[in-house]
């Protein structure tokens, strides 16, 4: 028993130090910038296929020719990571915060292409390191000497960190730019070049923590992004900013999942949300994290006022709803399905901006509620033997029953540690319909999830579509010009404020996160039956990156932005898949550029550039 439990505590600081490795750059990289890098985990695919290449060039069997293609190869992530501040990031600092993460994403598409058009489609097998290809004997158990080596990294990696952080100039003004960066400006330091250099350090490990992995696992298309969400969470639990936090909770996590596959091998998919959602109820800043300080609210930098629609866009609207009203008569089969569900995207993106754009609360896991409500139509027919209609009216309430626990926890929190809480309650959602098979079927999904005879005919479920989905929207518009709404403002703007004049803004907060999961649901239960199945994908992380994109690519502090942006983003998603193999670039392209060219989003620019016409010609 014993050797087993010596055995585990090993595998799991193993892990803990490979995920040390990316996380301390995304903690370094949130410290000093502020930004959410969703192309960290690109950045570690990044620095693993170019090891695979490099090692094999230099030739792996020699000591010299392994260790040297695994720190070239992290050097080569450090420039990439520069160039991609420089070319990117640069030009969109004094753009929302939200609007950088949203370029982060574009990146992420196009480095997914560039590696599969560079390296192929398969996966690629690293050879074993010199010189730790052998074994050692623990207690009688053979244990990889390799990995005794990756136990040995992380300490070293955080010990020199902390040289670096503490007895260098640089590693100074790092610390400090962490604690107020606009002071570090004012003192006359070049933050564009320290900002640089972060971003570039931090890309370098998260190269040389790819580089590393080449002995333990295979090099896929797919690490990016499984390895981005347990990192984040690692940041998280550890304290935003905080590499010492990053360590510790590296080594909570590798270890409580070595243990948790022998123990509770069902929940291991979703382990590590779990404890971060732990650890964040009990300490909303992680476990060495610290709140937050919250710039003064100044008529400058708050959020431009949301004002009713005027005539010219009234009038926008009307044509529009004309248009898609005679669709039915004007378009084929085909594209009658893809407005279909650009309408449901288009429900499902505004009820996220009820709580993003008046509400100021940001969430990774809004999948959950799109998801729990297509489950809960396809439960209600499956088990109940319900028709369409009374599944329709069934679905949302398990949404809505979801949003109400789950945004019991996250309005007590605030920001990205709000966001990560959403994502695990998500995650936890997506692996109980992943794993619940004898309720759900698991992966296998549920099928036949049909609407009834009379809405059978592509026009006729269209026409329902667009019946629900209008209503929808048009009534969570009218929420954000309701008392609801102006409180979810005030509170968005200035708390202290707004709980002064009597706003309870956590309840109001609370009634809004409901809402939106109701809505959400809504648009799950009728894409149900658009697909005529459900899967657990649908309440995976991708669909509620897409829900952000969609708010974000609209603009988030414009009312019809949402629905803009899941038209854009969801139909140029479609047209792109149609037309090449390489679509993501394309998409992840055309996203960099109008983060760069429009920093408020489509709609937002839009109305920016008007008052700024109409000022001139007042001039």
């Amino acid at each position: 028993m014993l050797d087993l439990i010596l055995t585990q505590t090993l595998n799991g600081l193993a892990s803990a130090s490979s995920l040390f490795l990316v996380a301390s750059g995304l903690s370094i990289i949130f410290g000093v910038t502020r930004i959410v890098n969703f192309a960290h985990g690109s950045l570690y695919m990044l620095g693993a296929f170019l090891a695979v290449t490099l090692v094999e060039a230099f030739g792996a069997a020699s000591p010299l020719g392994f260790w040297s293609g695994v720190l070239l190869a992290a050097l080569l992530v450090g420039l990439a990571g520069i160039a991609m501040e420089i070319l990117i990031l640069r030009r969109i600092y004094q753009a929302p915060e939200l609007f950088q993460l949203l370029a982060t994403f574009g990146v992420v598409l196009m480095v997914q292409d560039i590696a599969l058009a560079l390296w192929g489609p398969e996966d690629r097998l690293g050879p074993r390191a010199p010189g730790f290809k052998s074994f050692v004997l623990i207690f009688g158990n053979r244990f990889p000497s390799y990995e005794l080596f990756l136990i040995a990294v992380g300490p070293l990696v955080l010990a020199l960190l902390w040289f670096l952080f503490r007895k260098t100039r640089w590693g100074t003004l790092v610390r400090a730019a962490t604690q107020d960066r606009e002071m570090v400006g004012a003192l006359g330091v070049n933050q564009r070049w320290l900002f640089t250099s972060v971003f570039g350090f931090g890309a370098a490990l998260a190269g040389l923590g790819g580089a590393l992995q080449l002995p333990r696992e295979a090099v896929t298309l797919h690490m990016d992004l499984s390895t981005i969400a347990e990192v984040f969470v690692v940041v998280v639990v550890g304290g935003l900013g905080s590499v010492a936090g990053a360590y510790l909770a590296a080594v909570l996590i590798g270890v409580l999942h070595a243990f948790g596959i022998l123990i509770f091998p069902k929940i291991t998919l979703v382990l590590v949300f779990l404890v971060m959602a732990l650890v964040l109820v009990v300490k909303p800043y992680g476990l060495l994290g610290t709140k937050p300080t919250e710039a003064a609210s100044t008529p400058a930098s708050a959020p431009p006022p949301l004002r009713p629609a005027g005539r010219g866009a009234l009038s926008a609207w009307l044509a529009l709803a004309a248009l898609l009203l005679a669709a039915p008569l004007l378009v084929s089969d085909a594209w009658l399905l893809t407005l279909t569900e650009l309408l449901i995207f288009a429900l499902f993106a505004a009820s996220l901006h009820l709580m993003m754009g008046p509400g100021g609360l940001t969430s990774f896991g809004h999948a959950a509620y799109f998801g729990l409500g297509a489950y809960g139509a396809a439960l209600a027919v499956k088990w109940l033997g319900a028709p369409m209609e009374p599944a329709l009216l069934l679905a949302p309430f398990l949404a809505g029953i979801a949003g109400v626990v789950f945004g019991w926890f996250c309005v007590r929190l605030s920001g990205v540690y709000l966001a990560m809480l959403t994502l695990a309650f998500a995650q936890i959602a997506w692996a109980t319909a992943f794993q619940w098979v004898e309720l759900t079927g698991g992966d296998n999904g549920i099928l036949g999830v049909w609407p009834s005879s009379w809405a059978v005919p592509k026009w006729a479920f269209y026409d329902l579509c667009l019946a629900i989905c209008g209503a929808c929207v048009l009534l969570l518009r009218r929420l954000v010009f309701a008392p609801l709404g102006y409180a979810l403002r005030a509170g968005r703007d200035s708390p202290l404020r707004a709980e002064a004049i009597g706003i309870d803004v956590m309840r109001v907060q609370w009634v809004a996160f409901a809402i939106a999961a109701f809505a959400a649901g809504i648009a799950g239960a009728l894409f149900a039956f658009s697909k005529g199945s459900v899967f657990p994908t649908y309440l995976a992380i991708p669909r509620s990156v897409d829900a952000l994109l969609m708010v974000l690519l609209g603009g988030v502090q414009t009312v019809s932005g949402p629905v803009v942006g899941a038209f854009a983003y969801m139909g140029l998603a479609e047209q792109l898949m149609k037309a090449t193999p390489y679509w993501r670039f394309l998409l992840g392209l055309t996203i960099v550029l109008l983060v760069i060219l429009f920093p408020r989003g489509l709609v937002g620019s839009f109305i920016a550039w008007r008052e700024r016409r109409g000022l001139a010609g007042a001039a």
